[in-house]
């Protein structure tokens, strides 16, 4: 069998070799530091039979996959001290993704505490000093029914029914034997360091009525360096929580009486409507509409979208009130008391709806309808501050146009996304390509059709991505922009979807230049995505510091003495009549206190008011950073700042397609 390696050689294996037999044949020294292999993208462990011929990566620990398996390895290590430290402490399972950390779910009969979690740990480290191998075992489902029996392993038959296939895959490191697909590192020793980061309550597949557990969680690296640059970004990372910062800099707050839906306080509000202002102004340029949908459907849209049949239970239902009227549009009273309700969790069926509403030509193609209006989503235990809630809003639009027109459409969407991130400073992106999910509506063909569209976009662009099988949504498959912040987290913001679907179901039409009906192409898109969600993020990549154009507060005036309010009123006065948001400290307070105070609120620019200034006509500028900039007169105050108090773009010129 001849396997190709990454630089095109190929090499000849023999049937049956494991991938640790290749990395031996290459180099022994290579085999001492490899931990996990590719064949053809495929992640696999490094001792498995290479099953095919293909090309061939061997991942060492420090890459993003080795780390993967090393924490996937460790995970079992965690269960191995477990069973080693609590007698009949039964072990479920663990997560399928263990990219950033890993976890599984104990029985032990009570909830463990911190003195067990520091026990776990040092025999953790006993396992890795005693080198063990991971062993990985096929056998039959009977077989392994047999030996969890033994164990007294009693979730393991549930798990095992799951199970198609007849054979199962085991691994064993001392103690711990588990199903497991893999892959693992050879032995513990490839654990270079690892830290428990605590245990907290679970359910059994997640299900509160389902038997309690327990979850330990924990990080590993391939070295104590590694494991120490995770702490650093960890302890930053919690200095700028968004949910820290958003209490501190009085933006926004939460409440028990609606959970998962925050609260926007005045400053807040601000950064939220000038997010708002921004994306508007560029609707304007490059061509898009904006429309108001309602907020309540009859469930008939969601079912005829496919949304009820993939998505119910994520959706909040209404019921109409007792004295429900007919205004002669729509239903009767009595139809809407029959009916089911939704509160609405997209946008995408509502603006069919309106789309149908006009018989479209094809001069009028392409039609961007945006929508900024609230969606309601019934989130589960996930909900996280603003990162994840159940009412927000997205800078959502949908463009209804001609086949022939997607390339140009996908193409100017691409730049759009471009000088978005530029603006607000996240340079930092790449592009996934996600594709049809197992679970989907519409054909093949169409399948394949939308996705060599986005890929097309992506090549005539000169875009490099990634693909990510099965991840498209169950309409179509989509460009996924993700973008890296400054704690060097990845987050998907950006999204542009082909659909073929939707338009097909709702009887979407438009005239063509042959007189004929023709079926549109709906592409979903998105730039911030939600904008509770874009607020936490951006919140935490500036750690509330945010550019000018978005602060709340851009400049602070300081008087130093009573005889300088004045002065410092004029200042704000004029600031404000040139667009800039501004706060006079009146307070007869000491200046150090004053600076210290605007710094901590994170304020741009702070504008030092005293005798000399009042003499002057002007005031001494400075920067949120400490720089100060000296003492300017009022004029070349007020154009800076109103300069760099107003939304980035407006100067550009309209985008045409």
């Amino acid at each position: 069998m001849q396997v190709t390696l990454p630089d095109g050689s190929q090499r000849e294996v023999d049937d049956g070799a494991t991938f640790f037999d290749l990395a031996t044949s290459i180099s022994p020294g290579l085999a001492r530091v490899v931990v996990a292999a590719k064949l053809d993208g495929e992640l696999m462990d490094i001792q498995a039979p290479i099953p095919h011929e293909g090309t061939v990566e061997l991942m060492k620990a420090d890459s993003p996959e080795g780390e993967w398996v090393i924490r996937h390895s460790c995970e079992h290590v965690l269960a191995t001290a477990v069973i080693r430290l609590f007698d009949g402490a039964q072990v479920t399972m663990g997560p399928a993704d263990h990219s950033k950390d890993f976890y599984y779910d104990f029985d032990i009969g009570r909830p463990f505490t911190p003195e067990d979690l520091a026990n776990i740990e040092a025999e953790m480290k006993k396992v890795i000093k005693e080198d063990v191998a991971f062993e990985r075992k096929v056998v039959t489902k009977e077989e392994a029914a047999k030996l969890f029996a033994e164990l007294g392993q009693r979730f393991k038959p549930e798990i095992l029914s799951w199970i198609k296939d007849e054979r199962v895959t085991l691994y064993q490191d001392a103690d711990f034997i588990d199903l497991c697909k893999g892959p693992h590192v050879p032995s513990s020793r490839h654990i270079g360091a690892f830290k428990l980061l605590g245990s907290a309550g679970s359910y059994w597949r997640g299900d509160a009525n389902n038997e309690p557990l327990q979850r330990i969680r924990g990080v590993a690296f391939k070295d104590k360096k590694a494991l120490k640059k995770y702490e650093q970004k960890m302890e930053l990372a919690a200095q700028r929580d968004h949910r820290k910062l958003g209490k501190e800099l009085e933006l926004f707050g939460f409440s028990r009486l609606t959970p998962a839906s925050p609260f926007f306080m005045p400053k807040g509000t601000i950064v939220y409507n000038q997010m708002l202002d921004y994306v508007r102004s560029l609707y304007k340029r490059h061509g898009y509409v904006e429309v108001i949908t309602p907020q309540i459907y009859n469930t008939d849209l969601y079912k005829t979208s496919g949304h009820y049949d993939n998505y119910a239970d994520n959706m909040y239902f209404a019921e109409p009130g007792k004295e429900v009227s007919s205004d002669g549009e729509g239903s009767s009273s009595a139809d809407d008391q029959a009916a089911e309700w939704s509160v609405k969790p997209m946008n995408c069926p509502g603006h069919c709806v309106l789309y149908g509403m006009t018989l479209h030509s094809f001069s009028e193609l392409p039609v961007r309808m945006a929508d900024f209006g609230r969606l309601h989503r019934a989130e589960g235990e996930a909900v996280h501050g603003l990162m994840r809630v159940r009412t927000f809003a997205q800078d959502d639009a949908h463009i209804f146009c001609a086949e022939d027109q997607m390339q140009p459409e996908m193409a100017a969407f691409i730049d759009l996304v471009d000088e978005v991130y530029n603006d607000f400073g996240l340079n930092d992106v790449s592009v996934a390509v996600a594709t049809r999910p197992e679970k989907r509506i519409g054909t093949d063909e169409q399948w394949d059709r939308a996705e060599k569209a986005l890929m097309d976009a992506l090549d005539e662009k000169g875009r490099p991505y990634t693909v990510l099988p099965g991840e498209g949504a169950f309409y179509g498959p989509k460009i996924e922009f993700h973008v890296m912040d400054v704690l060097e987290r990845d987050w998907q913001l950006g999204t542009l979807q082909v659909d073929f679907n939707m338009p097909e179901r709702f009887g979407l039409e438009y005239v063509g230049a042959d007189s004929y009906r023709h079926t549109p192409v709906m592409l979903h898109r998105a730039i911030l995505g939600s904008l509770e969600r874009f607020f936490g993020v951006y919140l935490e990549h500036t750690g509330g510091a945010f550019p000018t154009w978005l602060a709340p507060v851009q400049a602070k005036v300081l008087p130093i003495t009573d005889r300088a309010l004045e002065h410092g009123e004029k200042i704000a006065d004029a600031l404000i009549a040139a667009g800039v948001r501004v706060d006079v400290d009146r307070r007869n307070e000491k200046l150090g206190k004053k600076i210290a105070e605007a710094r901590v609120s994170k304020v741009p620019y702070m504008l030092v008011v005293g005798d000399r200034e009042v003499e002057e006509g002007g005031a001494a500028l400075r920067e949120r950073g400490g720089k100060d900039l000296g003492t300017l007169p009022l004029a070349e105050i007020v154009a800076r700042l109103a300069a760099e108090a107003a939304l980035p773009g407006l100067d550009r010129p309209i985008k045409k397609i």
